[in-house]
């Protein structure tokens, strides 16, 4: 049998004029009528408040994005935590929707294999704080102090790998327990501390501990908090990479060359099973970025957290979402 070529442009034409079908993953949600979702705790990402159903952070902000988009409403999720393997099981068997990892859970865990890495949500790093008072100014400054952190973890390695680095040494006070350590440097056990900016930025905070502290400018080391899908799903992975995209260009503002809000990134509906106001519905319900920033580590929380590297591309940051040109 001859087939034209005007046949198999005709049915390629009509096969575009339809929206996409629906996968496993959004079909199972929209069954549900739930997004599932999980982390680890890390405080202004997410944060367990008032009970285990009670979660608050950016994370659960952009997984609230998620359900805005896909089912109308932000309130429709469940959030818990992933600390033991049991609790990772969740990601491992496809339980959960959208998980929000770095790459040392992800190796840690083995779930390489599993999960497919998106859009980057936040840019989390190693830093190291001292007393207000204290002399020093940079991280270089500490040769010859104390300095406590968490073992075995992370911060671990990277603390020894940057004074390697820099052809000094220092006094190494290991912890197995964060709130023994966190105490030993409130009494001065030891003269600074190194863990993630996020929990160094609770210590700072005047309603939790009354010592004065600032964190020094360097970095020990920068790693992405990444929305994480399963891998069987395409269409589902997209879904939550577009989510995020439109979150961080949303926060572009209205130019003369450039389009701003949600219209800096305008992404059929129809292409992924949604409907037409998907990126309006849900920045109305949560913000862009910015927003979501500032409202849990930003000025408006209680940690005061500058934007840093999390900043838009467009304030010199290190968070860039597609946008139309």
């Amino acid at each position: 049998m001859r087939i034209s070529l005007f046949s198999l442009a005709l049915v390629g034409g009509l096969a575009c004029a339809y929206p996409a079908a629906a996968g496993p993953v959004l079909d199972r949600v929209k069954a549900q009528g739930v997004v599932h979702c999980g982390s680890v705790e890390r405080p202004g990402l997410a944060t367990a408040e008032g009970g285990e159903d009670k979660w608050s952070g950016l994370n659960v902000d952009v997984c609230r994005a998620i359900a805005a988009a896909v089912l109308g409403s932000p309130d429709r999720i469940t959030f818990h935590e992933y600390e033991t393997p049991k609790q990772y099981d969740a990601v491992r068997n496809g339980e959960d929707d959208v998980s929000f990892l770095t790459e040392s859970e992800i190796y840690d865990h083995q779930l390489a294999g599993k999960v497919l890495p998106g859009p980057t949500v936040f840019v989390e790093s190693h830093a190291v704080m001292v007393p207000e008072k204290a002399k020093e100014r940079h991280v270089k400054d500490l040769a010859g102090q104390s300095i406590c952190f968490m073992t075995p973890s992370p911060v671990d390695h990277t603390v020894e790998s940057y004074f390697e680095r820099q052809h000094l040494s220092f006094v190494a006070v290991p912890y197995s327990e964060d709130g023994e350590m966190v105490d030993a440097y409130l009494v001065q056990q030891c003269h600074a501390i190194a863990y993630e900016i996020t929990t160094l930025a609770t210590v700072t905070d005047p309603g939790i501990n009354k010592q004065k502290s600032r964190i020094l400018p360097e970095s020990l080391t920068v790693f992405p908090i990444m929305a994480t899908t399963a891998t069987n799903d395409a269409q589902w992975s997209a879904i939550v990479a577009w989510t995020v995209h439109t979150l961080i260009s949303a926060e572009r503002p209205e130019t003369k060359w450039y389009h701003g809000g949600t219209k800096a990134l305008p992404i059929d509906g129809a292409d992924l099973g949604l409907d037409k106001g998907w990126q309006d519905r849900m920045v109305k319900a949560v913000g862009h970025y910015g927003e979501i920033y500032d409202r849990n580590l930003g000025n408006k929380s209680p940690l005061k957290m500058a934007r840093g590297l999390n900043a838009n591309q467009i304030s010199g940051g290190l968070l860039l979402g597609p946008f139309l040109e």
